[in-house]
């Protein structure tokens, strides 16, 4: 799979512009905030129909425009497909793929795989469970429609579920029955999200270890571990235990939700030590595994997007990924530089066709 084109109207910085890439490397280049990492999301949200960086769609339209509209011609599986997004912040989002808009987002996810890699990527070991969370929700949306579906299920029966805690405490009143109700309605989808993130860890956790020790050069051991309380008892239990202090907190405190992942270097916290290089390296080789689960899964190249990652690598480090990427043949790469030549020095060395950008107002 290879995006051959891309048009902007009023998405982020961009006012109106037109790009046509190459389908093996495109090298971004260009000053800090000219709209290099804009260009990588808005390839992003046309696969995945959201900003890579969690933004409402007030904030992705450009300042004093009251919408915006992305445009790219892909070719998958010798087939072409033109996919519009076209937004109105506020508005029901309209995708269209060859002129035919999907009736709901979620069909949309997971026809276009990508990855992509961001400098703070690095937040995903050091920071809390919400980045984690997301990890496995982006990963498993995009593999596995029936996740999405319950996902979709589970967080809205949540809000219900958190809405009527607040209003009993708002209230000093308590519906037991209620509550029960929502854990009911809960059960089933969390069971299924549960199940489907052990069976992805199982499933990418070789990987992981695989693409790390190529990293590193075998020089530490790591692993990653589910962490969820449904391993120890099913739904129902868990929030009946719990019932009182979600009464006395007015939330849910419990579930799927607050499930995360451990990560660990030579059996300890990864966050706690793991230098600099050896954090980058997990981050890396966590997000190029689940490029892998995406490739086989999927039975294509995902779209691959590298931002700005001399801000993690040296110029070494980078050679060697670039190199692994090449004789992984992962196909349509895209990565963003502030050096106009760093990146192009670089890949002369590789037999592989690219196209440079230069991004300036």
């Amino acid at each position: 799979m290879h995006l051959k084109t891309i048009k902007l109207t009023n998405f982020k910085n961009y006012s109106s512009a037109a790009f046509e890439f190459d389908e093996k490397l495109n090298c971004i280049v260009g000053n800090n905030g000219m709209g290099k990492t804009n260009l990588l999301d808005s390839i992003y949200y046309l696969c995945m129909g959201k900003s890579h960086f969690s933004l409402p769609d007030i904030n992705v339209v450009l300042h004093h425009k009251d919408f915006f509209r992305v445009e790219g011609d892909f070719e998958l599986s010798d087939n072409k497909h033109k996919l519009v997004a076209k937004v109105i912040p506020g508005k029901k989002k309209v995708i269209e793929n060859n002129g035919v808009p999907y009736q709901k987002l979620m069909e949309h996810i997971g026809q276009f795989p990508v990855v992509m890699i961001v400098p703070d990527d690095t937040r995903l070991a050091t920071e809390g469970s919400e980045g984690r969370r997301k990890f496995l929700d982006n990963a498993l949306s995009q593999l596995d429609k029936e996740y999405l579906l319950q996902l979709v299920r589970y967080h809205s029966l949540l809000k219900q579920r958190n809405a009527a805690l607040k209003q009993f405490a708002k209230s000093k009143t308590f519906d037991y029955k209620l509550i029960k109700t929502y854990s009911e309605q809960m059960a089933l989808p969390a069971k299924i999200i549960f199940d489907k993130r052990t069976a992805f860890i199982k499933n990418w956790l070789p990987e992981f270890l695989k693409l790390y020790a190529l990293i590193s050069g075998e020089s530490e051991q790591v692993n990653c571990n589910y962490i969820s309380k449904l391993e120890e008892a099913d739904f129902m239990y868990l929030t009946e235990e719990a019932e009182e202090k979600d009464r006395i907190l007015a939330r849910t405190t419990v579930g799927i939700h607050k499930d995360d992942l451990g990560f660990e270097i030579e059996g300890y916290p990864l966050k706690k030590f793991a230098s600099q290089g050896q954090l980058k390296s997990f981050v890396l080789a966590t997000k190029l595994a689940l490029y892998e689960i995406l490739k086989s899964t999927k039975k294509c190249n995902p779209i691959f997007l590298l931002d700005d990652i001399f801000d993690k690598l040296d110029k070494h480090r980078v050679k060697h990924l670039l190199q692994l990427l090449i004789d992984k043949e992962i196909g349509q790469v895209f990565i963003t530089d502030t050096h106009e030549d760093r990146v192009v020095d670089i890949i002369k060395d590789f037999d592989v066709s690219h196209k440079r950008f230069v991004i300036s107002k």
